[in-house]
């Protein structure tokens, strides 16, 4: 039997959201916040922590820095239950960190890398993440001194019988090179947002990007906001509408919906039901501030999913 349920690689970092902002902020002003949270961020350990708490087994392989910032992060995967034996730390440099202002229009997000940038494949225990049904990455862009070795490491996943999974994220580049595509030959699942899936395919149309992007890979997912997601498998096109939730936060919800829908994936449920179970994890995670603490709350994470089972 393997050790763990999935395997997670990416980056590891806390960020922290100030709320209550005015919507347009004027240079060489002082703003005040209302409010202020600091939570556990990144994507890949957003996606960690909260498929932790939805019952899969998780191992998770990062670095951070000698800093609290890296053994807060540590300390709250550990609580939910994610094995962290595969986080290095590099005690001379500095864990990252994200600065997240929700204004009225769009969010800003600021990020500084840190030791995002050092992961390397030396840093890697191919033996731990193999250990594993399945082999999910986040923040493919971000993941600078691993990229090059990605396509390799996502064709050694497959060989070793895991099933695999990709979430870009965004680009801050914004040049959305193709070799993404490499990786995209090893991968079961892709899972970008609408506006990542259109850049990939070159269009604006997110369904024609959908067609295109089904031709790389065997399952695509495309997360929609409000809209809910479209997927698509061989031939077969697949909706889940959004659920009426009024956010508090929507910071972490794709990695939530991820982690709902890659939790009955590797279960072996239909995509529709996979679907779903991420749209009620993506709205779970909306309900309190970041985009982990609604997984945290114990109570209120068992009742939401009960009302939500108990509703579909």
């Amino acid at each position: 039997m393997k050790r763990f349920d999935i395997s997670v690689l990416g980056e590891l970092n806390c960020d922290l959201i100030l709320y209550g902002l005015p919507p347009v902020l004027e240079p060489e002003r002082e703003h005040l916040a209302n409010d202020f949270a600091m939570t556990l961020g990144s994507s890949s350990a957003i996606f960690a922590h909260n498929i932790s708490h939805l019952g899969s087994r998780v191992g998770f392989t990062s670095c951070i820095g000698g800093d609290p910032l890296g053994k807060f992060c540590v300390e709250r995967l550990s609580e939910s239950g994610v094995d962290v034996s595969g986080v290095k730390c590099l005690p001379s440099k500095n864990t990252g960190v994200t600065v997240i202002l929700p204004l009225a229009a769009k969010r800003q997000i600021l990020t500084y890398a840190g030791t995002t940038f050092e992961l390397d494949h030396t840093h890697l225990d191919l033996d731990y993440l193999r250990d594993a049904a399945h082999f999910h990455l986040s923040s493919f862009f971000l993941l600078r001194a691993l990229r090059p070795t990605l396509p390799e490491l996502f064709f050694q996943m497959k060989q070793a019988g895991l099933t695999t999974s990709l979430d870009t994220n965004d680009d801050p580049d914004n040049l959305w090179a193709d070799d993404v595509k490499a990786v995209l030959k090893s991968a079961d699942v892709f899972l970008p947002n609408e506006r990542e899936a259109c850049k990939f395919a070159g269009t604006k149309d997110v369904n024609r990007a959908l067609d295109i992007l089904s031709r790389l890979v065997p399952t695509v997912v495309i997360k929609c906001g409000a809209q809910g997601v479209l997927a698509k498998r061989g031939k077969d096109r697949f909706h889940a509408a959004s659920l009426p939730v009024q956010p508090v936060d929507t910071v972490g919800a794709g990695d939530s919906f991820n982690a709902g829908f890659l939790h009955k994936f590797i279960r072996g449920s239909d995509l529709q039901d996979c679907l779903k179970y991420g749209i009620v994890s993506a709205s779970l995670s909306t309900t309190r501030a970041g985009g982990t603490e609604a997984f945290r709350d114990r109570q209120h994470r068992e009742a939401f999913l009960q009302r939500c089972a108990k509703a579909q």
